[in-house]
């Protein structure tokens, strides 16, 4: 399901010449900058091209919370996604917004497969996954299975920060703290033209 309007206008019933700050679309990455910006200060005019907000891609993903294992060593995503990560859950914390750090294995299904965990805990020790809670831990075969039953491996790495949230609670959440700071909605505002004026 999508989010509610709550506050939201029409854009026929709300059209600005000018504007501080235009946010366009009303997904999970525009309500994170909307309410980023609005916090901030600035007026904010929140554009949505649909009568609802988080209703395209951000409605239709796994809710996955990624640890930053796989990324390459200092890049951009690497770091992003660590500490978007931390940061996704304290705001989930302070909101109340539903998640649980459930964690994931990561399996070798045969002997031959386990200098390739070896490579993927390194990887994820270089994106800075270390101490209590985020390191990934090696489990031996017995050990996973305690974890997870079902699984047969001769050998496993145990994500512990690996999650997963409701990522409709979290863009009610945004959407409500963006308002709160003076953010304004406009739903079914396609974005056509416009320009940047200093």
């Amino acid at each position: 399901a999508a989010l509610p309007a709550s506050r939201a206008f029409p854009a026929s019933a709300y059209m600005l010449e000018r504007v501080q700050t235009a946010v366009v679309g009303g997904g999970v990455v525009g309500l994170a900058v909307a309410r980023a910006l609005s916090r901030s200060g600035r007026e904010v005019l929140l554009l949505e091209s649909e009568n609802l907000t988080g209703s395209g891609t951000s409605s239709r993903n796994s809710e996955v919370v990624h640890a930053g294992i796989y990324y390459t060593a200092g890049s951009l995503k690497a770091r992003a996604c660590v500490e978007g990560r931390r940061a996704l859950y304290s705001f989930c914390e302070a909101y109340a917004v539903p998640y649980s750090r459930c964690g994931k294995l990561l399996v070798a299904t045969e002997e031959g497969e386990l200098a390739q965990l070896d490579a993927v805990a390194e990887k994820a020790r270089a994106n800075g996954l270390s101490g209590s809670g985020e390191a990934l831990v090696r489990l031996t075969s017995a050990e996973a299975a305690r974890l997870e039953p079902e699984v047969r491996c001769v050998g496993a790495l145990h994500s512990p920060s690996t999650g997963i949230v409701d990522s409709h609670a979290l863009m009610t959440a945004l959407l409500a703290d963006a308002e709160r700071h003076g953010a304004t909605l406009a739903l079914g505002s396609s974005v056509v033209g416009g320009e940047c004026g200093g």
